[in-house]
């Protein structure tokens, strides 16, 4: 059983995955330590999983390969998939297009 802690009162020592991040590290491998869970009206209590600080590792440095994945990936999202142009931007998913292929009569205006 883990243990779980009220909203905002976890001990010292431990933190989220996203606090761990902000401070240049990473669980590493570890179980989860205890957990955070905050209340909610409609639905089941948020929970967030909280990690030893003590036992976390340094993030692993991005190699050249990393961040040529990285480039290549974020310039997919800025290809048209129906015009083949790049956007200039993100396309948004919820379009899945760029603006002027989305909204032809505006875009001609």
């Amino acid at each position: 059983m883990i243990p779980t802690y009220p909203w905002r009162c976890a001990p010292d020592g431990l933190a989220t995955f996203r606090q761990l991040r902000a401070c240049g590290l990473r669980p590493g491998g570890q179980d989860v330590a205890a957990q955070l869970e905050r209340p909610r009206r409609r639905r089941g209590p948020l929970v967030a999983y909280l990690y030893r600080i003590d036992r976390a590792l340094p993030v692993r440095p991005m190699t050249p390969a990393n961040w040529a994945a990285l480039e290549r990936a974020n310039a997919a999202r800025r290809v048209c998939p129906q015009c083949r142009r790049d956007a200039g931007y993100c396309i948004p998913r919820s379009l899945g297009m760029c603006t002027p292929c989305a909204y032809p009569s505006t875009a001609t205006a």
